[in-house]
């Protein structure tokens, strides 16, 4: 399992992807994200500074089941 208090779960059958945190010892779910730009309003929202560059940091976000990036249905 990986260390990073984010994760982006796998693309869902219907398009858009589960975004949860990792913090105080519990999941949360952020919401689900369809683009970039909603991932960097759910980071922004949930007190993450420059979300934009934290995206790609594998010590940040987790990109589970697809490619990071991926959008579409699963």
């Amino acid at each position: 399992m990986s260390e990073a208090p984010i994760v982006v779960h796998r693309p869902s059958p219907s398009g858009g992807r589960r975004v949860t945190v990792h913090a105080q010892g519990r999941d949360e779910i952020l919401g689900t994200a369809y683009s970039d730009h909603d991932l960097v309003v759910f980071l922004e929202a949930a007190g993450i500074l420059d979300p934009d560059r934290v995206i790609d940091d594998p010590t940040w976000v987790e990109w589970r089941g697809g490619r990071a990036h991926q959008w579409d249905a699963a």
